[in-house]
């Protein structure tokens, strides 16, 4: 997710997808030695950690919703904010501020992709976030409200617009070690944490039609200076919303060797977490769909043999790819198998 770490600078600006070795996919893996650095022992503090952290290069606030409409038909949609610094110390005032903004939105149903992006720079009121009362927005697109209580998001592109209200029937929840996410055995990380626990109702447009929805989001709040290792390629990223009242975040860093890094979350319904190590975790891709000119997985199984789960995930719209500057997949995905359910998979680097 996470709607995730997904950009850096050069991408925003010059919308190519292609990045040498060396920086890992879309330049995540660049040196940051001038930007803060993610240490064990953070004390998280709400609602401050909601707003920007700009001593650190990379963040973003992204949402994702599985939505039913009366019918049945299953939809998706995305809602994603990055701030990148270009430079440290880019949190000036007016024109002299360096940090750049970039919205993403998609909206997916069973038979049709939508997605748009938008781009600002700080300081200047066109895009930013605020952490009390909070509220991150580029343009007119907006996601605001209480990330413990209830909020709402909203965004529109070419031929589709959304706005839903959430409510919070859970705690925020610290992903990783305490709030600090590893994605590598070299070491780098982010500080993340998750809203996973969000009932969602509202109504899609789509090219004029208006379709009233009701569902479950999920909230990711990410920030470093290193996201990823230089030999990461991409990644395969689910939340999963089971049908007991568990949520299950896992993650799968590709590394160049073919030794990918795996970690992930077990939630429960109360919040507790369950941290996944790599041994924890057997993933793998069952079967691709051939979309954008690119072979991406589209069904999975996943088996966390501790935990007695054993899931087959399906793509309700294996034609969900987000065509835009940096391109990915993104959709909603069905649950089946020891436990059902909805969720959400991001694959880039494809």
């Amino acid at each position: 997710m996470n709607a995730r770490a997904l950009l850096v600078a050069l991408l925003l600006l010059t919308g190519c997808d292609k990045q040498p070795a060396s920086e890992g996919f879309a330049g995540l893996g660049q040196g940051s030695e001038d930007f803060a650095p993610v240490v064990p022992g953070k004390v998280f503090s709400f609602p401050a950690d909601h707003g920007p952290h700009p001593d650190f290069r990379i963040e973003w606030w992204y949402v994702t919703a599985n939505l039913s409409d009366a019918e049945g038909h299953q939809y998706g949609v995305q809602w994603t904010l990055f701030r990148n610094a270009l430079r440290p110390g880019a949190d000036q005032p007016g024109w002299g501020n360096g940090n750049l903004w970039l919205g993403h939105a998609g909206l997916t149903s069973e038979t049709r992709q939508f997605s748009a992006q938008t781009q600002g720079r700080g300081g200047v009121g066109q895009a930013g976030v605020t952490a009390a009362p909070f509220s991150a927005w580029i343009d007119d697109w907006r996601l605001s409200g209480d990330l413990t209580g209830r909020a709402e998001v909203q965004a529109k592109g070419p031929g589709f617009a959304y706005r839903l209200d959430l409510a919070a029937t859970g705690p925020l929840v610290l992903q990783g070690e305490g709030g600090v996410s590893r994605k590598s055995a070299s070491g780098q990380a982010s500080y993340y944490y998750s809203q996973p626990f969000f009932q969602a109702q509202g109504e899609l447009q789509i090219e004029g039609r208006r379709v009233p929805v009701k569902g479950l989001a999920w909230l990711d709040r990410e920030w470093s200076s290193q996201h990823l290792a230089a030999d990461q390629l991409g990644w395969d990223w689910f939340s999963l919303h089971l049908d007991d009242g568990r949520q299950l975040m896992l993650y799968r860093l590709r590394q160049a060797d073919g030794q990918h890094y795996l970690f992930g979350n077990l939630i429960a319904a109360d919040g507790h977490n369950q941290p996944l190590h790599p041994g924890d975790i057997r993933l793998a891709p069952e079967s691709t769909h051939r979309v954008a000119g690119r072979e991406v997985p589209v069904r999975w199984s996943i088996t966390l043999p501790g935990q007695h789960l054993d899931l087959r995930i399906a793509a309700v719209n294996p034609d969900a790819w987000m065509a835009l500057g940096t391109p990915y997949w993104e959709g909603p995905v069905r649950v089946e198998g020891s436990a059902k359910g909805v969720g959400y998979l991001e694959m880039t680097g494809y």
